[in-house]
């Protein structure tokens, strides 16, 4: 048996799987985040070994039968002092050398598009794109939280409290996502947010990107304000598929195939109001992701491994 290994980590969850040459499941895992800016790098160790010792368990395999590892990981190339120690990591807990590490973007735009030329934008957690034509990649966006990420779940759980603060002032009308904000966030004080996001919560992306959840079904119900929220990170993410189109040197009539990957399109509002905007933008066919992430990461590892990806992988295959 020849075995294939995708990881897909993310600033929420990380995904573990176990493929054969022709692209059967053979074992999953699923383990916490494996975004270490903020936790330090020790945690993607962890969950590294954690996963991998998962699944070849569950495959009755050893990690040296493995034939190649894909790690897709979240802020890989974003220090570059770091790449090192991440190879380092990848070929501690792999014991051999038949690994590739890279940005988990790349694992999105393998499951979405099956590895064929086009776009894939990602609004999980963080936000980017990644796109390819002819062999040629180029990546837009993904600056973190902090002056990036526009239309990822924290840009717009931020957005949410902001909308909270301002309409516990005062300064914008209440609706009903005052309300929701609040049951949410458990207060009957307003100013136990800060309490609550500050504090309890130590400001954490992962608990702040939640909140879009509580936009969303605000919007859906036909709150204007959390509507707004979502059509202007809709837009947003527009943006970052214009940028790769221009840096991958589309032509402004090539009709271009775009997908997407990330939890906020779990959401059928926000995912009708991108493709509402970007059929605005210009000639582009938006098709439904074909795989998940991660068995797009394990894809990219038959890739990297310099086998041909099959077109169509056996029946049963789980879809996205």
């Amino acid at each position: 048996m020849t075995a294939y290994l995708g990881v897909d980590g993310g600033g929420t969850k990380t995904a573990f799987r176990l493929i054969d040459e022709h692209g059967a499941t053979l074992a999953t895992s699923t383990q916490p985040t494996s975004y270490y800016f903020g936790g330090g790098i020790g945690v993607l160790e962890r969950v590294l070994r954690d996963g991998i010792a998962d699944v070849t368990a569950d495959a009755g395999i050893r990690t040296d039968d493995i034939a190649h590892t894909f790690f897709g990981v979240p802020g890989y190339g974003e220090a570059s002092a770091d790449v090192p120690r991440v190879q380092d990591i990848a070929r501690r807990v792999l014991g051999h050398e038949r690994y590739t590490c890279g940005n988990d973007m790349l694992g999105g735009w393998a499951g979405s598009l099956g590895g064929r030329d086009g776009i894939n934008v990602i609004a999980g957690t963080g936000s980017m794109s990644y796109g390819e034509r002819g062999g040629v990649g180029h990546r837009v966006g993904g600056w973190s939280e902090i002056f990036g990420d526009e239309g990822s779940g924290y840009w717009v759980g931020i957005r949410g409290l902001t909308l909270f603060s301002r309409m516990a002032d005062g300064r914008s009308p209440r609706t009903q996502l005052y309300d929701a904000m609040r049951t949410r966030l458990g207060v009957t004080e307003d100013l136990d947010a800060i309490g609550t996001v500050m504090g309890e919560w130590g400001a954490q992306r992962t608990a702040i990107a939640d909140l879009s959840k509580t936009v969303v079904d605000a919007a859906e119900a036909g709150d204007p304000a959390a509507r707004a929220v979502l059509v202007g990170g809709a837009d947003a993410l527009v943006e970052l598929v214009t940028a790769a189109r221009t840096a991958l040197e589309y032509a402004e009539d090539d009709e271009v195939v775009v997908s997407y990957s990330g939890g906020m399109f779990s959401a059928p509002l926000y995912r009708d109001l991108f493709v509402e905007a970007l059929t605005r933008a210009g000639a582009y066919t938006v098709v439904a992701p074909r795989y998940s992430p991660d068995l797009g990461s394990a894809l990219y590892a038959m890739r990297c491994a310099g086998v041909v990806v099959p077109d169509v992988l056996p029946a049963g295959t789980p879809q996205p």
